[in-house]
This record gives structure tokens, C-alpha cells and sequence, in this order.
């Protein structure tokens, strides 16, 4: 499944689902999951640069990405993990002035978070490597200081419950990722700067990713 960011249909971003997180965003913690969308086309491969539209404040969060295996829809969370084919490291990153114009008009956050590259991605983690996604530790440095670093054991919503929710409404399908939150300590990132982000189980550490940041040229039409 190295190919699923060519062959996913649809990256589906969970809301709020690290209670201090969202506590440090002045938002409630959801009583349910809640997920937006992010289009296939903001993937940003390792080699790449983050591409930073101009007057934005963007913001970084670390996030452990699930790889749907197989299509499926009204998956029970006992056999969620049959429809997982790995993991892979993400950062989802947001407009966040944008985001914050839109919740106060009551209207989706599909532009804050659609940008073109804004969804870093490291490569393909093998289900069998992560025995308990449950206990992942994420960190996320910015030009080398520690800016995000939690574990997936401070998740709101386990990732069972996350594919249960998702697929009672929409169709899991082959190669989509799932992005499961974020922990604190999320922040800003401005051109010239440098992200490194990994995951780490125990003192192994399977995913690194590092992009730049560059301000957004309009002029590249590709």
C-alpha cells in the first residue's frame, strides 16, 4: 500500500479528538467524532516544500494517519482493524485565520484546510509495526524546537470508533487515510522555516519527514 496517496480517494481529517488540543483552541470536547474532508491533491511527498499562501496564518499539527486496506461501509469497531491496511505520518496543516472566519460564519473549513500541500505525509507504516496505535508517541519540531510532542493514548475517540463513525455515513474505500487529531501545542510556521516530525514506538522511531516552508508562488499553474 506504498501507493496510497496515487490510489486514496479521500483524506478524512478528525475534529478536536486530543480534549487539550482543543482546550488550547478555546473549543469544547466533542461528546462524538467529527470529521471535514481534505482533497487527495494537498498531499506533499518528503522532497517537497509547504507552500504558504500569502496574508495566511498557517499552522502545524502532527497527526497519526490510518490507510483504509479495504472497501467497506457500517463497520463495527470490533472488526475496524480488518479494514486497516497501516499507518503513515501526517501533518495537517491549517489556515488558521481563515479556519477562524469561517467557524464564526458557520461555514465549512474545506479552504483552510484544502491548500495545496497541505497535507505532509511520510510513507507507508506497515499495520504488523504498530501493534498498538493506541501508544504512538508523535512529536513535531519547527527549525529544530520542539513544538508537538504527545501520544495516540490521549485520543478522545480510539481509531475503532473513528472507522465505525466514518463508515456509518460514508464508504471506506481502498487507499483513503484517516487522520486521527492532533495533540497541543500547535503553532504557527512562516516562510524559511523547517518542520521535522516523526513517530515513535517506544524507543524506535518508524516515520521522520522534515519539509520546508516556502511562500506560495502563484505564478507555478502545475
Amino acid at each position: 500500500m506504498n501507493n496510497f496517496t496515487s490510489i486514496g480517494k479521500k483524506i478524512v481529517a478528525i475534529g478536536r479528538n486530543y480534549s487539550d488540543h482543543a482546550k488550547e483552541l478555546g473549543n469544547t470536547v466533542p461528546k462524538s467524532p467529527f470529521f471535514f474532508l481534505k482533497p487527495t491533491s494537498s498531499y506533499l511527498l518528503q522532497g517537497g516544500s509547504v507552500e504558504l499562501p500569502k496574508g495566511s496564518e498557517v499552522h502545524h499539527e502532527v497527526e497519526l494517519g490510518v490507510v483504509i486496506g479495504k472497501n467497506g461501509r457500517d463497520i463495527t469497531a470490533n472488526e475496524a482493524f480488518d479494514y486497516v491496511a497501516g499507518y503513515a505520518l501526517g501533518i495537517d496543516l491549517t489556515a488558521r485565520d481563515l479556519q477562524n472566519e469561517v467557524i464564526k460564519k458557520g461555514l465549512p473549513w474545506s479552504a483552510a484546510k484544502g491548500f495545496d500541500t497541505f497535507t505532509p505525509i511520510g510513507d507507508f507504516i506497515p499495520k504488523d509495526l504498530i501493534k498498538d496505535p493506541s501508544n504512538v508517541n508523535l512529536w513535531l519540531k519547527v527549525n529544530g524546537q520542539m513544538k508537538q510532542n504527545g501520544s495516540t493514548k490521549d485520543m478522545v475517540f480510539k481509531i475503532p470508533t473513528l472507522i465505525e463513525h466514518i463508515s456509518s455515513i460514508m464508504r471506506l474505500e481502498k487507499g483513503d487515510l484517516i487522520l486521527t487529531g492532533t495533540p497541543s501545542g500547535v503553532g504557527p510556521i512562516f516562510a524559511g522555516d523547517v518542520m521535522t516530525a516523526g513517530l515513535n514506538v517506544g524507543d524506535k522511531t518508524l516515520s521522520q519527514i522534515e519539509f520546508p516552508a516556502v511562500q506560495r508562488n502563484r505564478l507555478n499553474k502545475l
